[in-house]
């Protein structure tokens, strides 16, 4: 009987042990810190062996393969012990592709990757489709290809998850944009970063589609590398001639198969230049799953957003607070303060993942009165904007951190928690930190 290891005991690692448990593989599932409850349930219901706060290595370097989770960098001893024995290291999208058949929308890019999956899936849930919601966000995909039937998958990818991926297919691809990010996974050589996003192009072929942003340098720099065999539909707000989906004024257009589509973008229910390319992307998307157009224009204007991007809190004494923990990356923090149109007080820090902040520079010094710096080291923010910005203080918890703000804003003012970094210095992701500057803005 082949036997399987796990790595990793959360969303991604349980959802696979499940799976492979149903396969009649030999499964055993190692993680180095605790497994939460809910993840030992599904261990436990299946009576798969596992183990928690340490790595057996003669439990695991006997494996035929090897499932890696997505949070365990490719240079951890253990991982490079395993791939010098011969042992395949593959990621929990390329195992569960193995044992379904359905029809696989996937999207990747440093940003707007969950606004834009999110999007999709509430479009085909709107088109009656049964649709699974998988990946970086909702439910592990194996763990649904194991327990559900879906017809449909909307699969949300993270570089570190195309990383584990080898014969994988997606049937629709979408790359919004490449901009660094996770620099320290990648040896901080970005042309590492944008070959591990190309990997969702891999196996495309002819049948397939690729949707991706034709205003993005990087992505089409990369695009004169490769031989794609995909059908190649690109979305631009800057050019018309050979674009799926362009913008001409205020509208929207998108051309698929003489499909003859427009919208007012006034009328998409998510605001910002940013939030047009992701309406694009999903807007397509829609025409090759042959949603009808009434149907994609309902879904555009009435989809609610994602929790802690750019979410709207409360207004307290004529102040508005904006939760954005999700801006992980500079990129992220620069369309959040681009979409802003009142003085903003900016809550940044945490971890840095390599950050320049010269391409916040312009923004920064038009739009933001006060800077507060929530992280364990702000170093690096305060080199780059003491002087920038006229009031410049740290704080060490989201509570502090909304505290400082409130004295520091005027009415007509914005608070905006965008921290261009990772969160795990002071909170446990970024939707702790989110919930927890929630939190701290009601008890204002």
């Amino acid at each position: 009987m082949k036997r399987i290891v796990v790595l990793g005991g959360g969303e991604s690692g349980a959802g696979a042990a499940v799976l492979a448990h149903k396969k009649e593989f030999d499964v055993f599932l190692s993680d180095s810190s605790a497994i939460k409850p809910r993840y030992k349930e599904w261990l436990n219901k299946y009576g798969i062996r596992f183990e928690e706060g340490k790595h057996t290595e003669e439990l695991i370097l006997n494996a035929d393969e090897v499932i890696k989770s997505p949070g365990i960098p490719d240079n951890a001893p253990l991982v490079v012990k395993i791939r010098e024995k011969g042992i395949p290291v593959i990621s929990e999208i390329e195992f569960a592709g193995r044992y379904t058949n359905a029809y696989t929308v996937c999207i990747t890019g440093s940003n707007g990757k969950t606004t834009t999956t999110s999007l999709i899936y509430h479009m085909m849930q709107k088109a009656g489709l049964n649709v699974g919601l998988a990946g970086n966000i909702g439910n592990s995909f194996a763990y649904q290809v194991a327990e559900c039937s879906y017809d449909y998958y909307v699969i949300e990818l993270s570089s570190f998850q195309l990383d584990g991926i080898y014969n994988f297919k997606p049937d629709i691809a979408i790359l919004l944009n490449i901009t660094p990010d996770h620099l320290d996974r990648y040896d901080y050589k970005m042309q590492n970063y944008v070959e591990s996003k190309f990997r969702i192009t891999k196996n495309l072929s002819e049948d397939d589609c690729f949707i991706f942003c034709s205003d993005d340098s990087v992505t089409v720099e990369q695009l004169k590398r490769i031989v794609l065999r995909a059908q190649q539909l690109p979305f631009s707000q800057r050019e018309k001639e050979n674009q799926t989906a362009w913008l001409e004024d205020l509208d929207m257009f998108i051309n698929y198969n003489n499909s003859d589509f427009s919208m007012s973008i006034n009328d998409l229910s998510l605001k910002g230049k940013h939030n047009v390319y992701n309406s694009m992307a999903a807007g397509i998307a829609g025409h090759v799953l042959n949603i009808r157009k009434d149907v994609i224009r309902e879904s555009l204007s009435d989809f609610q957003g994602v929790e802690h991007r750019l979410e709207r809190v409360l207004t307290v004494r004529g102040v508005t607070y904006i939760n954005d923990s999700k801006a992980t990356n500079v990129n992220s923090a620069w369309y959040a303060l681009e979409s802003m149109t009142t003085p903003v007080v900016w809550i940044a820090g945490g971890v840095d993942k390599g950050n320049d902040y010269s391409e916040l520079m312009e923004l920064v010094k038009t739009k933001v009165k006060a800077l507060i710096c929530l992280g364990t080291d702000n170093s690096k923010l305060h080199a780059a904007f003491d002087g920038v910005v006229p009031v410049v203080v740290d704080a060490l918890s989201a509570e502090e951190a909304v505290q400082q703000a409130y004295k520091l804003s005027a009415p007509g003012d914005t608070v905006l928690l965008s921290p261009a970094c990772a969160s795990f210095d002071l909170f446990d992701n970024y939707e702790d930190r989110g919930r927890k500057f929630k939190q701290a803005v009601r008890a204002l």
